[in-house]
């Protein structure tokens, strides 16, 4: 397996094995596609390591049937990885229709604080926050009572939050950050998404 090296080493204290499994904050960011998928590809690996995951879909429909969330279903179920656990927090795409979506704010805090209360009781080791970025860019989540909590969250648990717009505090605290970039899309050509590549 092929192993990068860090152009820097930090007078941190830490060996080398304590600062490479060091848990990390992930954002993906950006008006690209690509943001959850990536998410969920992080969370394939884990279930592969054996970890139990949470994934908490912020904004999305609950009625939004993701090809991810089947598949992670169905593995967290089989017994030979970790655990998956699937919570839903939105009633539609707020990102699209805020004004008629309002109840989705009391809902993120809700979201948020269902996760506050697992990162303290350690229930998983990944956290997958999709579409969280919107509620912390919207001012319905406070981003820096969440860069407090993340900063002191016990254990070796990861988080990763998707969404565009991320917070800047958001961006500067997390320790991985990657913006998608749109180059081009099928809509720009007026086509619409479509099964197996959207969901």
């Amino acid at each position: 397996m092929p192993q990068g090296q860090p152009s820097v080493v930090p007078d941190d204290g830490l060996t080398t094995r304590q600062r490479r499994n060091r848990p990390l904050v992930v954002v993906h960011t950006g008006i690209g596609k690509g943001k959850s998928t990536a998410a969920f590809g992080l969370a394939l690996r884990a279930w592969n390591q054996g970890w139990p995951i949470g994934v908490f879909q912020f904004v999305k429909s609950a009625k939004w049937k993701v090809g991810e969330e089947n598949a992670l279903r169905v593995l967290g179920a089989s017994g030979e990885g970790g655990t998956v656990d699937w919570h839903k927090m939105g009633e539609g795409w707020s990102w699209v229709q805020r004004d008629a979506q309002m109840d989705n704010e009391e809902k993120a805090r809700e979201g948020w604080e269902q996760v506050k209360r697992d990162l303290a009781a350690e229930t998983y080791r990944l956290y997958v926050l999709d579409e969280f970025a919107y509620p912390m860019h919207w001012g319905w989540v406070d981003t820096d009572e969440v860069v407090e909590v993340l900063r002191d969250r016990p254990g070796t648990q990861h988080v990763v939050i998707t969404g565009r717009n991320a917070p800047e505090k958001l961006v500067g605290f997390a320790d991985l950050v990657t913006d998608m970039s749109k180059v081009k899309h099928p809509m720009d050509a007026g086509q619409k998404g479509q099964r197996g590549i959207e969901w």
